[in-house]
């Protein structure tokens, strides 16, 4: 079990433009479903919105004062980020931190991995971006292409040992 940040960014690290996803490439939202299938998934409520419905087969953990969200199978709504650590230590599956902007700065700290989309263009008037030091002091252990110019790294502390 580990908690993973998710994220597809552009070449100066944008992800998002006008509360959206400024590109839409169907080899990364495979791999986005097939990687976070059967696990949590933490996201924002402007995420949310943007998504529209709860993910299927992974639970949806929304980080949200709001109280509007209408309460449906496999979505919870949490107030604060303790509360999302505090059920991750019981959920027995990874969690993924999957945006927007404002939850990677806040779950910066305790993402353990990271799964790094490279997408081949600059996304002009962007307004989201991620944390510059998201990185800092994670290595790359593996990369893979998804086809249509776009590269997965995958990122981990160093000293972090695996359990099988």
């Amino acid at each position: 079990m580990s908690i993973i940040g998710i994220v597809a960014v552009d070449r100066k690290s944008a992800i998002g433009k006008g509360g959206k996803l400024p590109w839409h490439y169907s080899a990364d939202l495979k791999f986005f479903k097939v990687t976070t299938s059967g696990n949590a998934c933490v996201m924002g409520h402007n995420t949310w919105l943007t998504i529209g419905k709860p993910l299927p087969n992974r639970l949806n953990l929304i980080l949200s004062r709001r109280s509007e969200i209408e309460l449906q199978p496999s979505l919870l709504t949490l107030r604060s980020p303790d509360d999302v650590l505090s059920l991750y230590k019981y959920l027995g599956c990874d969690l993924f931190v999957i945006g927007g902007g404002k939850i990677y700065t806040t779950f910066l700290s305790h993402i353990e991995k990271w799964i790094v989309t490279e997408v081949p263009l600059t996304v002009e008037g962007a307004d989201t971006f991620m944390p510059a030091n998201y990185l800092e002091g994670f290595k790359v252990v593996n990369s893979i292409e998804l086809g249509e110019g776009l590269v997965v790294r995958f990122y981990e502390r160093p000293g972090l040992e695996l359990i099988a």
